[in-house]
């Protein structure tokens, strides 16, 4: 079979050198597509649920909110782990699912569960399923700063301007507002006004309720224009609250502002962002979505920011103080560093050893062929390139050479110092050489690639940083023998027309 493969090659070389320039091509292009990280995601398929119930207690949010939801989380299928923490107001529910569970069946199922308790759970919360993400998924972090801007102002530009332009970037999951105080109309009713005028405050915020909305009041003809009528409503400065109605007595209209003190506020805090020890700052989180290419989502982030600038209010500056891809061309940069070093090395090895520079040239090229090959293979895997896929190329570097060194070695001893192989045909003469070497080469790579395949085999946390390295080895020995009985021949037979061995 092996020299049914070589005797092909030899046979079809411009096809063989065709398929090469293909490979090249397409690794080159599986390179720049490929997921670039700093670490490979070890976390499981997890779906969270996050409530809010202002005025809650942690008591009050674990028996009336988290324990009916995890019961009915409970038996949804392929379930591993669930989990909650309950806080004053807040509460996070995490359902973990095996590996390799599709995360939008999996956020399907726990929506499906969701909605059917939606009704039993207490009235005035707020919250559902969290963004598709991971715990490694946050991408960029930065604070928004402005000299003479209160925390209100900044929050607000935030909220309204940088958050809603952010979350249109290609791989963003969600942005965080962190910190800050989010800008609300506070009513402070007077006991003694409302007790004279006989109101109460479920009156109060009824009346507030049924004012703060626009209506439609139909359509009015007038010949052959139709005129649409509406009520606005809607609440947009404290005098429009003021100006509420919120009883008629005798024919006088009793108004918000008799009643209660309306002035500006924010609303409820549960934490702050402070900056450097000085003061509360004002925070963007950016959240990759899970699988996303960390990479692409930072430029694409930086892009965006960079294009609404001209429309931040006077004096508002974005100050990035996290940036993903910093780590990311740090953690690639190590590995890419030795990569390079590593194929020097070998360079000036192969050069020096085998004391023919046609034949160094031709090894050589199963290094790049076989990188290339590689990045295919890791594309086509759903792997991305980090700390410890190209990790386990840079191990691999040097064993790739092997079998290509004992093929080109064993023809240019053939062509060299068999005589008999004077009167043969060069191809011929290449494809003996080949054939002499393909068993015993073969199983050397096959008995290195079997002593890789024990780290295929590890499950969790472990498989997950590990299980990369060994696959990058195993895609790259296996190319690497594949070119050597295919592309290394064919290249050997252009190269090496006239060669001298030197013992």
């Amino acid at each position: 079979m092996l020299a049914r493969l070589v005797q092909f090659a030899l046979a079809q070389r411009l096809f063989v050198l065709i398929a090469g320039l293909v490979l090249m091509a397409g690794g080159w292009l599986a390179f720049k597509d490929l997921p670039i990280d700093a670490f490979p995601d070890v976390s499981s398929t997890q779906v969270k649920i996050i409530m809010k119930a202002p005025g809650m207690t942690p008591e009050e949010v674990e028996s009336r909110i988290a324990l009916p939801i995890e019961v009915e989380m409970l038996g949804i299928p392929k379930q591993r782990m669930l989990r909650s923490v309950s806080k004053y107001g807040i509460v996070d529910v995490t359902i973990d699912f095996d590996d390799g569970t599709d995360i939008y069946w999996a956020r399907q199922q726990v929506a499906e569960r969701l909605s059917g308790i939606a009704g039993d759970l207490p009235g005035g919360i707020s919250g559902g399923m969290a963004p598709i993400t991971t715990p490694l998924g946050e991408m960029f972090m930065f604070t928004v700063e402005g000299e003479g801007l209160s925390l209100e102002e900044r929050r607000s530009v935030l909220d309204w301007v940088i958050r809603p332009a952010l979350r249109s970037v290609v791989g963003v999951a969600d942005v965080n507002a962190l910190g800050g105080k989010v800008r609300s109309f506070e009513v402070l009713p007077d006991p003694m006004k409302l007790s004279a005028v006989g109101l109460s405050t479920a009156q109060i915020k009824s009346a507030i309720e049924a004012n703060n909305r626009n209506d439609g009041a139909g359509r009015l003809g007038e010949g052959d224009e139709v005129l649409l009528v509406r009520t606005e409503g809607s609440i947009k400065t404290q005098d429009d609250l003021r100006a509420i109605v919120v009883k008629n007595d005798k024919g006088m209209a009793v108004r918000l502002g008799d009643v209660a003190q309306v002035r500006e506020g924010s609303v409820t805090r549960y934490g702050v962002v402070t900056k450097d020890g000085r003061g509360e700052a004002v925070e963007g989180l950016v959240l990759g979505l899970a699988g996303a290419n960390a990479q692409k989502v930072v430029e694409g982030v930086t892009k965006k920011l960079e294009d609404i600038k001209p429309t931040l209010p006077k004096g508002v500056e974005i100050k990035v103080f996290y940036n993903r891809a910093t780590l990311v061309e740090k953690a690639v940069g190590t590995v890419s560093k030795a990569l390079m070093e590593a194929t020097v090395l070998v360079l000036v090895l192969l050069g020096a050893f085998l004391g023919n520079l046609r034949a160094a040239v031709t090894v050589a090229m199963v290094l790049p062929l076989s990188a290339l090959a590689t990045f295919i293979l890791m594309r086509t895997t759903g792997m991305s390139a980090n700390l410890m896929s190209l990790g386990g190329l840079a191990i691999a570097l040097g064993m790739l050479v092997d079998a290509a060194v004992v093929v080109v070695e064993n023809v240019v001893q053939h062509l060299s110092h068999d005589k008999a192989s004077a009167k043969l045909p060069r191809l011929h003469v290449v494809f003996r050489a080949v054939r002499e070497v393909a068993v015993p080469v073969s199983a050397g790579i096959l008995i290195i690639v079997v002593v890789f395949l024990p780290l295929l085999t590890l499950q969790g946390l472990e498989g997950k940083f590990f299980v990369p390295v060994a696959l990058t080895i195993v895609f790259a020995l296996g190319s690497s023998l594949l070119l050597s009985l295919t592309v290394i021949p064919v290249l050997a037979s252009y190269l090496l027309k006239k060669v001298s061995h030197d013992d």
